[in-house]
């Protein structure tokens, strides 16, 4: 690989590769030290294929979520099953995984900006800007450069476009579903919103069990299924669904509150 050479957007390997090499660094006790990431399934991470995978996951902060998942992944490559132990993963990271954001969030100071050249997938929301709701027309440059993004490797994005639990999936996800036809990963995640302040650049609180669990891939039929069956599949796989909002019993509820304590240590 020579010293220049660049990805689809333009940025140079060499320097993401020593961005992600330090980012992690940075960033590997806040999972694994001030906090606990259990992992479940990152066996599947194994056997995908270089390009054109999505992942879909729920959202509880802004950057804490996607820089796990970097962790995960690169760990899992690396040979390690449901562990991100010993940093060394991060000396050979896998340069071809991207993420989609705002616009707006990535270029709100330099560390954001540092992210995205790291693989950040940059968007202009089109039911949101600037703390206001809007609705204008999804731009085609954004359109394409999310294809660019699975044609050349592995994309994540949180669908419901929002940190806020049981929001509704965005379409978009499903209209990238129909036309890209990836294979789709969905991912569980908790214990961020605990962890981390909204940002997830701030520790909250030490001690957090925070979860991660990779599903299998989902099986859609991209010919037949609608948009409105993809959504429905998406809300399901990533326990989004209003029916995971229902009332919990009451022996659920105390095996909760007997875990939360083992999971919550303030400072």
């Amino acid at each position: 690989m020579g010293l220049f050479k660049k990805n689809p957007f333009g940025h140079k390997l060499f320097l993401k590769r020593w961005l992600i090499r330090i980012l992690g660094a940075l960033t590997h006790r806040r999972y694994r030290g001030f906090n606990e990431l259990q992992i479940e399934g990152s066996e599947i991470i194994k056997n995908l294929p270089d390009s054109n995978v999505l992942f879909v996951s729920n959202h509880q902060t802004y950057f804490a979520d996607v820089t796990a998942m970097f962790h995960v992944f690169n760990a899992s490559l690396s040979g390690r099953v449901d562990s991100i132990k010993n940093i060394g993963y991060l000396w050979k990271p896998k340069l071809n995984i991207y993420f989609v954001a705002a616009k707006e969030t990535m270029k709100a100071g330099l560390l954001p900006r540092i992210m995205a050249y790291a693989g950040s997938v940059s968007i202009e929301r089109t039911w949101r800007s600037k703390g206001e709701n809007v609705n204008r027309q999804v731009k085609m440059s954004d359109v394409n450069n999310i294809g660019k993004a699975l044609n050349d490797g592995w994309l994540i994005t949180f669908p419901q476009g929002t940190t806020t639990p049981f929001k509704p999936i965005r379409r978009g996800t499903a209209h990238i579903i129909k036309q890209h036809k990836p294979i789709v990963i969905p991912i569980v995640i908790d214990g961020f919103r605990r962890s981390f302040d909204k940002k997830g650049l701030r520790l909250k609180k030490k001690g957090i069990l925070q979860s991660f669990i990779i599903k299998e891939p989902l099986k859609i039929d991209y010919e037949n299924d609608s948009i409105d069956d993809i959504v429905t599949q998406l809300e399901y796989a990533i326990e989004q669904h209003e029916s995971f909002r229902k009332v919990i019993p009451l022996e659920a509820l105390k095996e909760m509150e007997e875990l939360n304590k083992m999971r919550e240590w303030e400072y």
